[in-house]
């Protein structure tokens, strides 16, 4: 009864997270486009499913990945096992990002757009690599105190240095592929490691110490990425070219479509599994606790993410999709900024990974942080990144020079805002880009690349995802000073 209480509870709120998409939607299609969607059953279908998804999905991370994640940090500090944890920590990163459904379609993209000079299996093993190293950093970090807000510092500059001189070909796809790396079942996995953790060392704090690992899977990513892009375009060869559209499969099948659909979501989640199975029966020899309670949370995971993609691929997708081309067709740019600030905000209200973090941390500081502020601030962030990636795109200009200034911006606002809220405000960039908002914003930067004359796919299509990442970083630590009376500056949370 009290999960089924809980259950309905998420329903309802994931039912009002989507509010904002439907507004969104109706608005345009009345007021702009004068029409309304061909099958309006299939989008309140769709959004329906949607709501069931987040549900289930809230309530599995409950009852598995938060709880496992967290008793194996503790597990591993206890036996103070530092061998077994950085293997861990690894093959975590890894398995993660390897077999990410957004970093797979964005190393395909990549590798068409270029004319086969990027190889997407190679690009993705960089991408995956990278992740599973930084995650190795992020443990030692946590386990020695390291100060993130220092190590993004350190990162950032050597990621903007390398910009300088990375062909420009790859820098766009070198900051989205950082954005893509985190996805709605990796982050909670992730965060759960690193409050495990923290909250297992005595004076480590959960707030400043237990999150910053999201952070930092952002960040590496995109300095192996632009390296590879530097070897590719100075000493590589190029790869075979995926022909547009041939997948193997008829995008006409539906049930064929929904059969491969969830045969990727079981591909996406089993090396997580495997990889904390592993670790946990044969590395650490223990049993788990409640493992039937375990058992079904992951299957209430991957059955609501499941549900949560089809209702999106049913409803969502195809009628944003339209929508960005009518705009585009229209070519009113006062229009596609609008319609870009306003699906960034809705569809960020709708990430399930954010509504499971800004949780966390509001468990982790009661009082201080609100989850709901949290999620509002951090929408508001993506929907200003996405338009101000459409604005470049519109009137023009090197990517490399406006990301630049906006990661800049994000140091100079490191050294002012309170070192506590530094780790969870680069975390929060990092959850805002996953199944949700990737496929719309790709879709919308692509097709502005493809329609305004003197733009370049390659170069100008790719880079929303990065604008999407940092614009909310941006965003909550200036709500941070604010919230702590800027401009005074507050010393670290101890």
């Amino acid at each position: 009864m009290e999960h089924l209480s809980r259950f309905t509870a998420e329903f309802f709120k994931a039912l009002r997270n989507l509010l904002p998409i439907v507004v969104v939607v109706v608005v345009f299609q009345a007021f702009v486009f004068r029409s309304m969607p061909q099958d309006p059953l299939a989008l309140v279908a769709g959004l329906l499913i949607v709501a069931v998804g987040i549900a289930l999905f809230l309530q599995g991370l409950d009852l598995s990945i938060f709880p496992v994640g967290k008793n194996l940090s503790n597990q591993f500090v206890r036996r103070g096992a530092l061998k077994l944890l950085l293997p861990f920590g690894f093959a975590i990163g890894f398995a993660a990002s390897v077999a990410e459904p957004a970093v797979l379609a964005i190393a395909e993209q990549a590798q068409h757009v270029s004319g086969g000079r990027i190889d997407s299996v190679g690009l993705r093993f960089v991408i995956a690599a990278s992740v599973g190293l930084v995650m190795v950093a992020g443990i030692l970090r946590v386990l020695r105190g390291w100060a993130v807000h220092r190590i993004l510092i350190g990162g950032y500059a050597l990621v903007l240095g390398l910009t300088y001189v990375a062909p420009p070909e790859i820098v766009g796809l070198s900051y989205d592929s950082g954005g893509v790396t985190t996805n709605i079942v990796s982050v909670p996995l992730i965060a759960a490691i690193g409050l495990g953790l923290a909250n297992s060392i005595r004076g480590r704090s959960l707030l400043a110490d237990g999150f910053g690992l999201v952070a930092l899977c952002v960040m590496v990513p995109m300095i192996g990425v632009q390296l590879y892009g530097i070897w590719v375009y100075n000493f590589g060869g190029g790869a075979a070219v995926l022909p547009v559209g041939e997948s193997g499969e008829d995008p006409t099948d539906w049930v064929a479509g929904m059969i491969f659909g969830l045969a990727g979501m079981i591909r996406e989640v089993l090396p997580i599994v495997g990889v904390v199975l592993f670790f946990q029966f044969v590395a650490l020899r223990r049993r788990l606790a409640h493992p039937l309670r375990v058992g079904v949370g992951f299957v209430l995971v991957l059955v609501g993410l499941y549900a949560f993609v089809v209702g999106l691929r049913l409803g969502l997708f195809p009628l944003g999709t339209l929508m960005a081309e009518q705009l585009i067709r229209q070519a009113n740019p006062v229009l596609i900024l609008l319609f870009a600030f306003l699906i960034g905000f809705a569809v960020t209200m709708a990430e399930p990974a954010l509504v499971a973090i800004g949780e966390q941390a509001q468990d982790a500081a009661p009082g201080r942080i609100s989850a709901s502020a949290l999620r509002i601030i951090v929408a508001l962030g993506v929907a200003l990144g996405i338009a101000f990636g459409a604005f470049r795109i519109l009137i023009g200009g090197p990517f490399h020079y406006f990301i630049m200034v906006a990661y800049a911006v994000a140091i100079v606002l490191v050294f002012c805002t309170p070192k506590y809220i530094v780790a969870l405000a680069f975390d929060l960039g990092g959850v805002t880009t996953s199944e949700v908002t990737v496929p719309l914003v790709t879709a919308l930067g692509i097709g502005l690349a493809a329609t305004v004359e003197g733009r370049d796919v390659l170069i100008d299509g790719f880079g929303l995802i990065a604008f999407a990442s940092i614009f909310p970083v941006m965003a909550v630590m200036v709500y941070a000073m604010v919230m702590e009376g800027f401009p005074r500056l507050r010393k670290e949370v101890p």
